[in-house]
């Protein structure tokens, strides 16, 4: 998924079906943004969610071999290359359930 893609996808539903809120967050311990959208489809209540983040190049674990001991993950970014992956939700009783998006189209 890339820009131009998201931005399509936007504004298709933005004209097919209105959008109910629209929200951009911003994690700075996971340094992605999340761009959420969400609007009533043909399903029903519907959440896409469009999340950039840098691409992980290494994962160093830190530990020590005591008993009861804590396990740090830290991770090491990318600052050129950044990753983009659209996550589609369904409103299904009381939680958001995930869809495949390979079987969602407009």
């Amino acid at each position: 998924m890339d820009i131009d893609k998201w931005k399509d996808i936007k504004l298709k539903v933005k004209e097919k079906f209105g959008v109910t809120s629209e929200e951009i967050r911003e994690d700075e311990g996971r340094r992605e943004t999340v761009e959420e959208m969400i609007f009533d489809g043909p399903m029903g209540k519907m959440k896409l969610e469009f999340v950039s983040r840098p691409r992980v190049i290494d994962r160093k674990t830190s530990y020590s071999n005591r008993i009861g001991s804590d396990v740090q993950v830290d991770y090491v970014y990318d600052d050129s290359e950044i990753t983009h992956r659209l996550d589609i939700y369904r409103w299904q009783g009381d939680e958001w359930l995930r869809l495949k998006v390979d079987n969602f189209s407009l």
